[in-house]
């Protein structure tokens, strides 16, 4: 039998940052806290005790009975050294090595970087651009699970974190100026300007949008809740004002208020930046002062600071209300994300036991409490949440129940979640037929099914299986969902159990672009489930330039041969492979004194004024996450002047007895 799952996709992750035991909670039994404490040249001291502490809620003093030091430096936090090695050993072009699969016990630091392009000008839009780059280069390490985020684009959720740095590049790619944002292409409009429509209606809008910024990074927030530990979110903005001409803004401050208990409840730091930098406020050669009095042009300077003053009034709420810093009029916006990345090395998690009136809301309403850190030592300085909502996590926290929340949660996870073992291959592939698609290979470890048993000798299993194609911006593009019934018995029933089975899926893309191919199932049986995910990018093939499709790597067999062929990994139709996964594409798992062939399609290959295709073939190996090995280039002229859709047999690689790769030979 085969249904349809419906899926309304949303922001939600499973996955683990630090023990459970760091987890911030806020309930009738136990209040906890993270504070952070640095010295006056701003560096985070480490070496506190409780007893160097004092807690106030609502100004009377609290006994603390939970009390650490978390550290969340990576193990290689030497940022500089990074660096210098980044910028001696890096080529111009070439592309990082595969990253190391992340699992959850591995994660160190999680970081949002949300960039505010309904709140920049064009000119800081660049600036935050090169300054994500430059971070993504050289200060993400390893064990960092980042997410590269815009107001704008319709926050995709957390299936955007990872630690790939392919997808966090495809991410930056698309930051750019929003027309329809509240800012301008510079932070002042200049003076004389034509346009700007009713004011109050100006207003309306202004406020309307600073609203939904602030939704957005609640989004945000709210998918974090679940996961343990200490998380931060970097946001990039020029404009978050909290008042406007009759005063505060009622819409942005129950926002903003939202936000912070949000926020503290997850155990979110946001820190946030004004990539302005420093400003010059008095005239530019875009003003037009035509008209305008000489006491009028000189309170020009006055009138900009002010503005500039009061556009900051959100960044400076939502840092200090949950922890974390302000930082601006400073030009070098990489340095700042220096600052914020030290500033996140550690932390103190702090707890009390609260008295029973604190979640008891005697109006109907809960109530603000407000908190105090305090140290006993001179010359630090202590940073915390200033206090939080009387209503506990029970009556927030919402966990999933229903099979479709549960494989909503197992997609938007970035890890491959799950008891049940999967594996995803998904690789571009071309054919004049369906234009590019992708061919998803997933490996299922039968082991961890559940089968029941039939009469003569029957077994059978029931999955859920949906795939979702989510876009550079985390939103989902193309989504499938079916059940699969197995029946299986005797030897293919104990094939299935030793050696798994496979599933392939065509999936067509009408757009070129990076994308995430997202996989969950679910056990009917057992209602145990497994994820799996991949970063894939789709080139443009009508443009006419030289393209290479995703490498098929495969065991040697006398059915791959040097001449042109079929897609190597579509092994049939869609659904159920009877196939020996070890060996194939999907696995990749090569017996020692077996050869692996690695097939290739090579489309727009007649690039040259004759039109017939002459290719010099480079080859590189890697291991782990570095190159370790680099073939000789060799020059390639195929026999065919139009290979279009055919797939060609590059080369051929063996282990030896030392388990290195060697290259045998190149075709």
């Amino acid at each position: 039998m085969i249904r349809s799952i419906v899926l309304i996709l949303s922001l939600a992750i499973v996955f683990a940052q630090t023990p459970p035991e760091t987890v911030i909670r806020i309930n009738v039994n136990l209040v906890q806290l993270d504070a952070t404490v640095t010295d006056s040249q701003g560096r985070p001291v480490s070496d506190l005790k409780a007893e160097d502490f004092q807690i106030l809620q609502d100004n009377k003093p609290q006994v603390i009975t939970n009390f650490s030091y978390i550290n969340l430096r990576p193990a290689s936090s030497d940022s500089a050294r990074t660096r210098v090695a980044a910028t001696k050993g890096s080529k111009v072009g070439t592309p990082p090595p595969p990253p190391a699969k992340l699992s959850m016990d591995k994660v160190v630091r999680t970081i949002a970087l949300v960039v505010d392009d309904l709140g920049l000008s064009f000119e800081s839009t660049v600036y935050v651009r090169n300054a994500l780059k430059k971070f993504v280069d050289q200060e993400m390490q390893p064990g960092d699970l980042v997410a590269i985020l815009r107001t704008g684009a319709g926050i995709g959720a957390l299936q955007s974190f990872t630690a790939d740095k392919r997808q966090l590049y495809a991410a930056i790619d698309r930051v750019k100026y929003n027309a329809i944002g509240r800012v301008g292409v510079s932070s002042f409009e200049p003076l004389g300007s034509i346009g700007g429509g009713d004011g109050g209606a100006m207003a309306e809008r202004a406020s309307i949008m600073t609203a939904g910024t602030m939704a957005a990074i609640n989004y945000v927030v709210g998918g974090l809740r679940e996961v343990p530990g200490r998380k931060s979110v970097v946001l990039f903005s020029e404009n978050l004002k909290l008042f406007n001409a009759d005063g505060m803004d009622q819409r942005v401050m129950d926002e903003v208020r939202r936000l912070t208990d949000a926020a503290n409840r997850a155990s979110v730091v946001i820190y946030s930046i004004d990539p302005r930098g420093l400003q010059t406020y008095s005239l530019t050669a875009a003003d037009d002062t035509r008209g305008m009095t000489a006491r009028q042009i000189a309170r020009v300077p006055m009138q900009r600071a002010a503005e500039v003053f009061n556009s900051q009034d959100g960044m400076v709420l939502l840092a200090s209300q949950t922890g974390g810093l302000f930082l601006h009029d400073n030009n070098d916006i990489s340095g700042q994300l220096h600052k914020v990345m030290q500033d996140a090395a550690g932390y103190y998690l702090i707890g009390y036991h609260p008295d029973a009136s604190t979640f008891n809301a005697k109006t109907g309403q809960p109530k603000y409490h407000s908190i105090k850190v305090k140290l006993k030592r001179a010359g630090l300085t202590v940073r915390s949440r200033n206090g939080f909502i009387g209503n506990s996590d029970a009556a927030v926290m919402h966990v999933a129940g229903t099979p479709q929340e549960q494989i909503r949660h197992a997609l938007t996870s970035p890890f491959n979640s799950g008891t049940i073992p999967v594996r995803l291959t998904s690789l571009f592939s071309y054919s004049p037929k369906m234009g590019s698609y992708l061919n998803t290979l997933l490996y299922i470890d039968a082991k961890g099914l559940k089968f029941e048993d039939e009469p003569d000798d029957w077994h059978k299993a029931v999955l859920d299986l949906v795939a979702v194609t989510f876009g550079d911006n985390g939103q989902a593009v193309d989504s499938t969902g079916q059940t699969y019934t197995l029946r299986m018995k005797g030897d293919a029933y104990q094939r299935a159990l030793r050696d798994g089975f496979l599933y392939t899926m065509h999936h067509v893309v009408k757009k070129p672009g990076a994308y995430q191919m997202r996989v969950a199932l679910r056990d009917d049986g057992s209602a145990q489930l497994g994820s799996a995910s991949q970063f894939v990018e789709i080139p443009d093939v009508h443009n006419g330039h030289l393209t290479l499709s995703s490498l098929v790597i495969k065991e040697d067999d006398t059915s791959l041969t040097a001449k042109p062929q079929e897609d190597p990994a579509a092994e049939g139709a869609e659904g159920h492979s009877t196939e020996n996964p070890e060996g194939s594409p999907a696995v990749r798992i090569f017996r020692r004194g077996k050869g692996l062939v690695y097939v290739c399609q090579v489309l727009n290959a007649e690039t040259g004024p004759d039109k017939q295709a002459n290719l010099e073939l480079h080859t590189r190996l890697s291991m782990t996450t570095s190159w370790c090995t680099k073939a000789s280039p060799c020059r390639w002229i195929p026999s065919r002047s139009r290979i279009r859709s055919t797939w060609w047999r590059l080369g051929r690689c063996g282990w030896d007895r030392d388990w290195s790769w060697v290259t045998t030979c190149c075709r």
